[in-house]
């Protein structure tokens, strides 16, 4: 166990700025000022205009998917782009659901695309089909590299099915999901030369290369240049490796100047260590105490024994800080802190940030077996000093029901459980870290005890 209980509990913490609400309501601004400009360049350009043409209709609404799904795929990239302020407004776990809405919404209308286009030309031309589609792959300058983007598209879309999520190592899938980024690259050269509106009207012309531009400086800013700015100023290292039990332990990291990093206790990085193979890797890990001076802690719960093997003085490359589970999502008084097994960390973290008064703080700590309580003598000990509530649901899962409870509990529901241990949690906030099912289940028993959603606070990492 650990050997400092709360040595963690910092002395000096990251002045961190509250997100202003605002932020959120600019980010989705400018997301459907986008989508508006894409229809009415379309529209600018003979979109709506009578035709009587053979084909023309389904190739105008051709044109319309196809701008609709590119500035979607777009869209996209800048999602998953770590833009400070849009990550701050809606953290990497409601992103990442607009993400894949957003991917499947641009996929189904490049398809309509594709296919309107086809119809369109042959009918103008008066041949068949796949004569047609022969001709435009074969003739049609930039074609051949759309089709080559279009099927990089494909095994992007097919590998982020749930189904094969399942299947595939996160490592195979994040390499396999980086070809979204060769297939948008691809298709750019037949919009540039066939296109209409970069053809004949310059102002679309403007206006595509200027989010074109917007979104590969946001990567290369963000996704790069960002993280390798941070990890040269402040300069990460391991500073020991503390085991906290069965294939747990905790990292302790010291920098420099970490103080004007802009982390707050619940949040999390994606770490690489420099110890060696697979250092390219990167591994989301939350902060298991609240930022304390030049120091950090994370709480990995681990099969490989890898980082329990990182020697003092390791360097580390960081990516972040990410997530919104923090102190400012609160918007009550007392608060119920829900965990289950290693979710415990960025709970943990955020008892150092929560400001209440004895007894306002519960929480609740769901473990197969007294050794799953992972920092529990830290628990312990901030029990005491602040009069947090702390309470153990201990015991093996309940076979076939999705439940946060344990089997001893079966002949409980859900909420009438939750009642149980803090009778008053409907005018609470409420943090949940746990396993994904877990957390649904805690979520779902919140609601229907009456706990509002906007009360509820939890990050999923699936991916």
């Amino acid at each position: 166990m650990s050997h400092d209980l709360l040595a963690a509990v910092p002395a000096t913490r990251p002045v961190v700025r509250a997100t202003p609400g605002w932020w959120r309501d600019v980010a989705a601004a400018l997301a459907w000022a986008g989508l508006a400009a894409v229809v009415l360049l379309w529209i600018a350009g003979g979109g709506l205009s009578e035709v009587s043409a053979p084909g023309a209709v389904a190739t105008s609404l051709g044109r319309l998917t196809g701008l609709v799904a590119a500035d979607l795929m777009l869209l996209q990239v800048l999602m998953m782009a770590r833009v400070p302020f849009v990550e701050r407004s809606y953290g990497q776990d409601e992103l990442a659901r607009w993400h894949r809405l957003a991917g499947l919404t641009s996929f189904t209308l490049m398809l309509a695309h594709v296919v309107l286009i086809l119809i369109g030309y042959a009918a103008a031309a008066r041949t068949g089909l796949f004569a047609e589609t022969w001709a435009v792959v074969v003739t049609y300058p930039g074609m051949l590299l759309a089709l080559a983007g279009f099927v990089a598209l494909v095994m992007v879309v097919v590998t982020s099915l749930r189904a094969a999520r399942r299947r595939l190592r996160y490592e195979s899938w994040h390499l396999l999901h980086l070809y979204a980024y060769v297939g948008a690259g691809l298709a750019l050269p037949h919009q540039l030369w066939t296109g209409q509106e970069f053809i004949t009207h310059p102002w679309a012309r403007a206006y595509w290369w200027a989010v074109w531009g917007i979104a590969l400086g946001s990567v290369l800013a963000f996704r790069l240049g960002l993280p390798l700015l941070r990890s040269w100023r402040h300069r990460l290292v391991v500073d020991r490796v503390v085991v906290e039990g069965p294939d747990v332990v905790s990292v302790h990291l010291r920098g420099r100047h970490l103080h004007r990093l802009p982390v707050r206790a619940g949040q999390f990085f994606s770490w690489r260590f420099l110890d060696g193979p697979g250092w390219t890797r990167a591994h989301p890990y939350s902060l298991s105490a609240a930022p304390a001076g030049d120091t950090l802690r994370i709480t990995v719960r681990e099969a490989d024994g890898r980082l329990a093997r990182l020697r003092p003085g390791t360097k580390v490359l960081v990516e972040g800080p990410y997530g919104r589970l923090t102190a400012e999502q609160r918007l009550r008084p007392k608060v119920t802190l829900m965990a289950s097994g290693i979710g415990i960390t960025p709970l943990r973290a955020l008892l150092d940030d929560l400001d209440a008064a004895p007894g306002d703080l519960t929480l609740i700590f769901r473990a197969s077996d007294e050794r799953g309580l992972v920092l529990r003598e830290e628990l312990e000990a901030i029990g005491r000093e602040r009069g947090v509530r702390l309470l153990w649901v201990l015991g093996p899962r309940i076979p076939d029901r999705a439940t946060w409870l344990p089997e001893q509990a079966k002949h409980l529901s859900d909420a009438q459980a939750l009642l149980r241990l803090v009778p008053d949690v409907a005018d609470q906030d409420v943090y949940l870290c746990g396993a994904e099912p877990w957390m649904l289940a805690a979520r779902d028993a919140a609601r229907a005890v009456g706990v509002p959603d906007h009360h509820i606070h939890l990050e999923r990492f699936s991916w």
